[in-house]
């Protein structure tokens, strides 16, 4: 018999709102979604849509008022706020638009942070591991830098770096080509769609549509509620994914 795998991430019914001086401002509005391993996922949507509120309850940041979310068979929104935070250090990667990087400690020191605050691996393997992260982004040379010293892109990908430390299987990240010249941005693309080629799950939020050839699926959100869900063409996700493999991605 042959046994159907389940979504590797599942929303259901999901409703968020909040209190305001106003009243009630609801976010989310009864949405369903399914997301597969390995999909790179955009979710677009105007200012106001509920595009940072849907990152925030798929990473358990926050809480939803009702409805399901389980992500490899982990029911996310049963769990109390010390689970959650465990759940989500060994998970999910966070990449912010303003990269977040603790100025005052080196690059190398910000990719070992993660590591050392969710103990995923011994103490004494955690340098070589954020070395060999930084050598994959292609900005190995600026490890013992500050993040001041470095360019736009650069600090790009060290935060993606960082947020790869734990080897989560979800990376979810929140405008993070908004503050990059297009060339840059580019390059942090072609990489996320490297790391989902690689079997990593990438749920970006972005307003930028030129890039939708290297996404596997996009969801648009207006006023909480999905009203499109288009997956690209497979023809055209085998061209883009040769396009990279054969040029490489950018190091900005």
């Amino acid at each position: 018999m042959n046994h159907i795998e389940a979504p590797f991430i599942q929303l259901r019914d999901i409703y968020k709102s909040y209190h305001t001086a106003t009243g009630a401002f609801v976010a989310l509005k009864d949405i369903t979604l399914q997301i597969q391993r390995a999909e790179f996922v955009a979710v677009i949507g105007k200012s106001g849509s509920g595009k940072s509120t849907l990152m925030n309850v798929l990473t358990g940041i926050d809480d939803i008022d009702r409805g399901d979310i389980v992500i490899d068979h982990t029911a996310v929104h049963q769990l109390n706020e010390q689970q959650k935070s465990a759940w989500r250090g060994k998970n999910v990667g966070v990449v912010f638009q303003f990269f977040q990087l603790l100025p005052t400690l080196s690059v190398l020191e910000n990719v070992m942070l993660p590591m050392d605050f969710c103990a995923s691996r011994p103490a004494r393997e955690r340098k070589g591991h954020a070395l060999a992260l930084l050598k994959k982004l292609g900005i190995l040379e600026q490890a013992d830098k500050l993040p001041s010293a470095l360019s736009g892109g650069q600090q790009q990908r060290a935060a993606i770096a960082r947020a790869l430390a734990n080897d989560p299987a979800i990376l979810v990240a929140d405008e993070p080509t908004g503050n990059l010249d297009s060339d840059t941005a580019t390059g942090i693309i072609q990489l996320f769609a490297q790391l989902a080629s690689e079997g990593k799950t990438i749920i970006m939020v972005t307003h930028e549509r030129e890039y939708a050839d290297y996404f596997s699926r996009t969801i648009q959100l207006l006023d909480g509620s999905v009203i499109e869900d288009s997956a690209a063409s497979t023809q055209r996700r085998l061209s883009v994914a040769h396009a990279i493999n054969s040029a490489g991605v950018k190091h900005a």
